[in-house]
């Protein structure tokens, strides 16, 4: 757009004119600040390198010159004349003095012309030494020596502790060390006026940087030395100039005796291995440290006073201090920084000056603006109130103060407009929220009645038939109406206001006493003449819904108002019948759900009432819970979705169970299965005894002798009687099975009988194929009359098997077979009348209970179910199944369910098993139990505390069951 057809208001150029001149302002002041600070902190960074040099060097003339004259010292010392170790030891108590006397000092030590050697080490913490010495405890002090001992040097070592009394003497015929082609030896015996320095170099045996000073004894044939640790100088490089300064100490041959890298690298640098396998300090050209290189390169530069350094474009500052050692070659300290960080502080107060400066710029804007925009400001207050109800922000009413009409209108209509929306927006919320159809109603009723004006009103909800309406709730002056007995309205022939009203539309009209109360029935609320409005509600598919009635007190009705609450009624009508189908549906589920669980007591007659009763125990226990006060479920509650999980998750706790065989559910005897076998074993037993009859027959036929025949005969048939008493006894499964009653079985099965009929014909095809596993037998055969056969074991399809992936976490041992209907194995069971495959089959019904419940597409709030549901078997120290869970891994109502299926299994009366138990003997188990961490301890006690226990007995359990229980005992 051309700049001549921008039109830019007159507060507009002032403000700008403004913000020139304080920029211009600003600009300069800072220009000229800046630099001058930049000076200033430039020349205190110089000082300070200066400063940093003067103390190294400082720190150096401090501790090495008195070191170089004790070292001179020590060369008159009659340690030099010494022949022996013992003589040498007599001067420790002088040695050791010296040694504390300089701090940075770690050894002293002489060296004789005839190889012989003696030091005294101050004993310092390292891993190499510790390999090498291994002092013992307390040592403070150690000496090295080696001694001529007639022809054989010998190395000796000897550990002292701080009072210099000796601790430990060790001979080491290994340690073979000459001194006279040492450096400090040669250098030293080359010195016999001064004592002399070392370059600084790597003492490998205390892991440090430092040197040596040596010096030849007085007009003896000896070196004395002492080594000294070059810390003080290390600790001066610590001071940090700057974050990323860099500081390196360096000797003639430029090797770095410890540096300080930024914040990541400091101390000694990683040592050069050499080509003999010695270790030596690394050298600046072979380190990854271009800033040092540099001000090397340039040294002439830098080193009388600091000056800028520039690498690869970016600017340092540089410095190098020369640092002279007593009696040795000078070291050089290099010290080096990023301008920008040296001028970090003046960059942040120019930073800040300019935020300074910036808050006066807009001070001054807003002056300047604030006259010119008078005039508009109540336009542009509008348009902000308009963008806040586009962006649906309807928190605040529209206020404006102003002298011209027009906008005073604009603002009132723009706040009616804005209540209107916001609170059309809040019902429609609030009806969407509200998951209750009884609370939904009076809601849409009271929010309605709030809108219109009215002093009460009704709704009219549809009955089974859509043709007649009849009133499911009325209000008036905040109370509700007692609706009592009342006549359906019926839509095709009624012409009250409702029938209307549902016909043909909203309906307005003046309502009699009378008329009200044939509507609403007789209240004394209703004795005067009302002007009525009456809405049809209808869903998004124009079907009628209901129709609401409201009573206004002053005959009017706003066309405006009348308009919101249709709209609002359209809302109200979709919320209700929303709820209708969600309440239509949890009936549905809830029918369903009771469907099954009774179908699953129907199944068999000895389990009738048990997924009936365990819902009703289990929410007994957590209404208990919810209800204390104190205690571990002090704080334990549960919401409307909550205890609808709970509900859902009890009734269908034994889903499962509709999978498990009803023959094995109610499997009464060990031959149980579809019918008792126990008649097939009974049959065999018949064909021994003719058999026996049939013998003496014959035998007798023969010119056998008769008594003796008869007196045969009546054994065997007494034998088989017992024996099949004996059996028959075992079936029923009341006793345990003892070693002797399974062996006294074996040899019962031992006996045969003959069969002379083929028992492969006549049969189902499947049992068919599990009697080919064998080959058949020639006719007659003998069977044994106990018999344990291939064809007994029924296998597992791979439908049945657990899935390698076993995505539910089941922890369960699953039997090889389906089942063994073996007679023997079956008989020798030695508790109760269920085989391990069976007893599998009946512990199933849980995991096929997670697995259906985890295949339903529950919603959201009820995503526990199937945790809930599946968790009753479970034990609290992990041995339940088929997870086998610890108490916490399981919620709550999953641990109230395991108490309450417990607690009813104990005390039914219908199982074929077993008898219902007193409920004093149920309490005592459930303790034990608890003991066993079986069960809850803390719901058990709730349990009892509560009284659910007795509520729950009084309500299911027959009289003579219950007796009384001393609960303390078990608290």
């Amino acid at each position: 757009m051309p700049f001549s057809n921008r039109n830019i208001p007159l507060h507009l150029h002032i403000s700008y004119l403004f913000i020139g001149l304080i920029l211009a302002f600003a600009l300069l002041v800072g220009i000229v600040l800046f630099g001058k600070m930049s000076k200033e902190a430039l020349d205190a960074t110089n000082q300070r390198y200066e400063m940093i040099g003067k103390m190294a060097a400082t720190s150096v003339l401090g501790v090495y010159q008195p070191t170089k004259t004790f070292v001179e010292i020590f060369a008159h010392h009659r340690i030099t004349r010494a022949s022996t170790l013992e003589e040498r030891v007599e001067s420790l108590r002088y040695l050791t003095t010296a040694l504390d006397s300089i701090e940075p000092a770690i050894s002293t030590y002489i060296g004789y012309e005839s190889g012989e050697f003696f030091m005294v080490r101050k004993w310092q913490e390292s891993p190499l030494l510790r390999q090498k010495l291994n002092p013992p405890a307390k040592t403070s002090w150690v000496i090295q020596s080696v001694n001529l001992r007639g022809n054989i040097m010998q190395g000796e070592y000897r550990y002292y502790d701080g009072q210099l009394n000796e601790l430990e003497r060790r001979i080491d015929p290994d340690y073979q060390f000459d001194p006279r082609p040492r450096p400090w030896y040669v250098s030293g015996w080359q010195s016999p006026d001064s004592a002399i320095a070392t370059d600084p170099y790597y003492f490998a045996t205390s892991e440090t940087v430092g040197l040596s000073y040596s010096k030849k004894a007085a007009g003896e044939k000896a070196v004395v030395a002492m080594d000294i640790q070059m810390t003080r100088i290390q600790q001066a490089l610590q001071q940090k100039i700057t974050p990323n300064s860099r500081l390196a100490l360096i000797n003639p041959q430029e090797e770095i005796l410890c540096w300080q890298l930024g914040q990541s690298i400091s101390g000694i640098p990683k040592l050069r291995k050499n080509a003999d396998g010695s270790m030596s300090l690394p050298t600046v050209s072979n380190q990854d440290a271009r800033e040092l290189k540099a001000l090397l390169a340039a040294e002439a530069n830098y080193s009388q006073h600091p000056a800028p350094l520039d690498i690869h474009g970016e600017e340092w500052q540089g410095y190098i201090a020369r640092i002279d050692i007593p009696g040795g070659s000078p070291l050089r300290l290099l010290i080096t920084s990023p301008r920008a960080e040296l001028l970090e502080t003046v960059t942040a107060s120019r930073n800040q000056a300019m935020l300074i400066f910036t808050i006066l710029l807009l001070a001054g804007l807003v002056a300047a603006l604030k006259f010119s925009r008078m005039a508009s400001q109540p336009l542009k207050e509008l348009s902000e109130e308009a963008q806040k109800i586009e962006q649906f922000d309807f928190e605040s009413p529209i206020e404006m103060k102003s002298r011209i009409t027009e906008v005073l209108d604009l603002a009132h209509a723009m706040n009616n407009m804005k209540s209107t929306i916001n609170s059309f927006l809040d019902l429609s919320t609030s009806l969407a929220s509200e998951t209750n159809f009884e609370r939904l109603l009076e809601r849409v009723l009271n929010e309605l009645s709030d809108i219109a004006g009215a002093k009460g009103g009704a709704i009219y909800l549809p009955e089974t038939n859509p043709q007649l309406l009849k009133a499911k709730l009325a209000v008036m002056d905040g109370s509700q109406l007692d609706m009592g007995e009342q006549a359906l309205i019926m839509l095709d022939h009624d012409e009250t206001v409702i029938a209307r009203a549902a016909r043909n539309g909203t309906v307005i009209d003046q309502l009699a006493p009378a008329t009200l109360q044939q509507l609403l029935g007789s209240h004394p609320e209703l004795n005067s003449t009302n002007t009525a409005i009456t809405v049809p509600l209808k869903d998004r598919n124009k079907t009628l819904v209901g129709v609401i009635l409201l009573l206004l007190p002053n005959g009017k009705v706003d066309t405006g108002r009348q308009a919101l609450i249709e709209a609002i009624s359209g809302n109200a009508a979709v919320a209700i019948e929303n709820q209708r189908l969600i309440l239509e549906q949890k009936t549905l589920l809830e029918a369903f759900i009771q469907l099954i669980a009774g179908a699953i007591d129907a199944k068999s007659a000895y389990t009738g009432g048990h997924c009936q009763r365990v819902p009703e125990l289990t929410k007994m226990l957590a209404q208990a819970a919810c209800e204390q006060k104190e205690g571990p479920y002090a704080t334990f509650e549960l919401n409307e979705n909550e205890w609808e999980e709970l509900h859902i998750a009890a009734w269908l706790h034994d889903c499962g169970k509709v999978t498990t065989p009803e023959y094995v559910v109610d499997k009464a005897s060990k031959l149980e299965t579809l019918y008792d076998r126990i008649h097939e074993i009974r049959m065999r037993f018949e064909v021994l005894k003719r058999d026996a009859i049939i013998e003496y027959w014959q035998a007798l036929s023969a010119g056998g002798e008769e008594n003796s025949l008869a007196a045969q005969r009546d054994a065997q048939l007494t034998s088989l009687d017992e024996d099949f008493a004996f059996v028959a006894a075992c079936n029923e499964g009341g006793e345990y099975m003892a070693a002797e009653k399974i062996c006294r079985l074996q040899q019962i099965a031992g006996k045969t009988w003959l069969r002379t009929l083929s028992d492969r014909i006549g049969i189902a095809h499947e049992e068919k194929e599990r009697k080919e596993r064998s080959p058949e037998p020639a006719l007659p055969t003998l069977e044994p009359l106990l018999a344990d056969k291939a064809e007994h074991l029924i296998t597992r399809s791979t439908k049945e098997q657990m899935p390698a992936s076993n995505p539910w976490g089941f922890k369960v041992k699953v039997p090889e077979y389906l089942y063994n209907r073996g007679e023997l194995y079956n008989l020798c069971v030695t508790r109760g009348t269920l085989s391990e495959e069976e007893r599998y089959k009946i512990n199933e019904h849980i995991i096929q209970t997670i697995i259906m419940l985890e295949k339903l597409p529950f919603p959201r709030h009820l995503s526990r179910v199937p945790e809930i549901a599946g968790g009753h078997h479970e034990k609290m120290n992990g041995t339940g199944y088929p997870k086998r869970l610890l108490r916490d891994e399981m919620s709550i109502p999953a641990r109230m369910m395991a108490i309450a299926d417990i607690f009813e299994a104990l005390t039914a009366v219908d199982r074929p098993y077993k008898k219902g138990k007193q409920l004093s003997e149920t309490i005592r188990i459930m303790a034990e139990m608890k003991k066993g961490q079986h069960i809850d301890a803390d719901l058990f006690s709730l349990f009892l505390r509560s009284g659910v226990y007795l509520q729950y007995a009084r309500r299911y359990m027959k009289p003579e069951q219950i007796d009384e229980v001393d609960i303390k005992q078990y608290l």
